[in-house]
């Protein structure tokens, strides 16, 4: 029969195993997938026209137009990341999925026209993540600092209330600029078996973005139209939460 000593041993020995089945270790590959919630945070500054073009010629804009505004809405996607680590507590994380759609509300005196438009955003990120504890630990925080790049697409005015009311045009275009970014990141992982884990973290991106609207078909006088531009800047700022379920291998 074993006795009491080789017992002992035995139980430490299987909870040594367990731990370390449990690991993520120097060397570990994690992928993981989930949901990606974007919620910004920021809001534009108001209005301001450019130009009016007429027949080749540009003429100055009347400027900022007061009390205007826009915000952009939260957006639910997919998100996927893949993590390796380089110790057991340094890992280096890239983080993309599929774009949100955010739809755009006027904000200010543009408020009664709801929802003008949406715009798909894009921005992958890649994260220096530091994770505490030791690699056994089946509950594991960490914090992260990484650089984003974000761009637009699919940017589009819908609301023809808002093109013919407020822009006096027949159609209008929209572009939004591109930028790099910081990351700040904070979650933590809970290991169910060998392989398998559940995280969440929340990030934050001080992203801002200039828009541009050109308004085609407006009339400048009796059966002349022209094309008017015009720019707001977007602060953005959304603060990213990311519930995932992430393979080890």
């Amino acid at each position: 029969m074993m006795s009491k000593y080789n017992k002992a041993l035995a139980i430490a020995a299987a909870l040594v195993v367990s731990g370390a089945a449990h690991a993520q270790s120097a060397g570990s590959n994690v992928v993981s997938a989930g949901w990606l919630r974007v919620m910004p945070t920021g809001k534009a500054d108001p209005l301001s026209v450019d130009s009016i073009n007429v027949g080749g010629s540009s003429l100055p804009g009347p400027g900022v137009v007061p009390g205007t505004g826009a915000v952009m809405k939260d957006a639910d996607t997919l998100g996927l990341s893949f993590e390796h680590y380089f110790t057991d507590n340094i890992g280096v994380e890239l983080v993309a999925g599929i774009p949100p759609t955010h739809d755009v509300h006027g904000s200010g005196s543009l408020s009664t026209f709801g929802k003008l438009g949406s715009v798909k955003q894009w921005s992958p990120a890649l994260l220096v993540k530091y994770h505490f504890f030791d690699a056994k630990t089946k509950f594991r925080p960490y914090v992260g600092l990484g650089l984003n790049y974000t761009w637009y697409t699919d940017e589009t005015v819908t609301n023809q209330k808002f093109v013919q009311g407020f822009a006096h045009g027949t159609g209008m275009t929209a572009s939004a600029s591109s930028s790099w970014n910081p990351v700040f990141n904070i979650g933590a992982n809970y290991a169910l078996t060998e392989n398998w884990f559940l995280g969440f973290s929340v990030s934050y991106l001080p992203v801002s973005t200039t828009a541009t609207f050109r308004t085609t078909g407006v009339p400048v006088a009796p059966g002349v139209t022209g094309e008017t531009v015009a720019h707001t800047k977007l602060a953005v700022n959304p603060v990213v939460t990311f519930l995932t379920v992430s393979y080890k291998f």
